[in-house]
């Protein structure tokens, strides 16, 4: 598995969720094409284990919490397929 800054893929992509770290296309920049791919398709087993994980149904804080991590993570996708369509870098 790729690193990215010294750690690992999924790690980052848990930094991304919970708002520590913002991806932009100069976070970007310094991947290689099959990081790039790996770390797209990371976030979307990512963001199919917090869809997994159980609702809390009468808790605010946690739906909020939740839905913000999940709303981070389909911002960074987007962001992805932007500038990897702008390198023509094929991501599926």
């Amino acid at each position: 598995m790729s690193n990215v800054r010294g750690k690992s893929l999924k790690a980052t992509i848990r930094d991304v969720a919970e708002g520590y770290v913002i991806v932009n296309p100069l976070f970007l920049k310094s991947f290689d094409r099959e990081t790039l791919r790996d770390f797209y398709s990371e976030i979307s087993k990512v963001q199919v284990e917090i869809r997994a994980e159980r609702f809390p149904t009468h808790d605010i804080l946690a739906i909020r919490s939740r839905n913000l991590r999940l709303q981070r993570l389909f911002a960074a996708t987007m962001v992805i397929r932007n500038y990897a369509k702008e390198r023509r870098v094929p991501l599926a």
